[in-house]
């Protein structure tokens, strides 16, 4: 899973090869779908920003330009997508009054501790800015820079965000009797 085979595999598929997409798909499906759900908090909305950013990366593949790293391409995708699941979700809830519930996934409680779980409780109460930084910096590692080029913003706010995202999840985890 090198750059350039992300580049082969776009070259191709821009040549009517459609296998080429389809492992594309296989290849990074799971990374998006993770993110996706990290940044929604919900099963459905993450599978939807990730069939849309596929379908929506697919459409754009052109657009690609290959100096740059094809998976932080399509990741900025699904960062967008599930940003805007997450406010749709909120102006719907503030529109019909019904918010949705905090629950965990049954398999991920199973295999998480309680530190874990509290955290990700704390971390769905973040704004989804804040969230979103917070899942790319500590889940997914990328460096200030990267998150910066990802969601288009300064790496001055970047870490800014951050910033704030901890002192607020410290806030949150406090709160709640977690020890931070």
């Amino acid at each position: 899973m090198t750059d350039e085979s992300d580049v082969m595999l776009v070259t191709a598929c821009l040549r009517g090869d459609r296998e080429s997409f389809d492992e594309i798909v296989e290849r990074y499906e799971r990374p998006l779908y993770n993110a996706a759900y990290r940044i929604t908090g919900s099963v459905e909305d993450a599978m939807d920003a990730t069939q849309t950013a596929f379908v929506s990366a697919y459409e754009k593949l052109h657009t690609f330009d290959p100096k740059y790293r094809f998976f932080s391409w399509i990741y900025r995708i699904v960062v967008n997508q599930s940003l805007n699941m997450v406010d749709r979700r909120r102006d719907e809830s503030e529109l019909d009054g019904n918010f949705p519930a905090a629950i965990a996934n049954p398999e991920t409680a199973y295999r998480r501790t309680e530190a874990a779980e509290n955290l990700e409780a704390a971390m769905r109460e973040l704004v989804p800015d804040l969230r979103t930084v917070i899942v790319l910096k500590h889940i997914e590692g990328f460096s200030y820079n990267e998150i910066g080029e990802l969601l288009g913003i300064p790496e001055k706010t970047v870490k800014s965000r951050l910033f704030t995202a901890r002192q607020r999840l410290r806030s949150i985890l406090t709160y709640r009797g977690a020890t931070p």
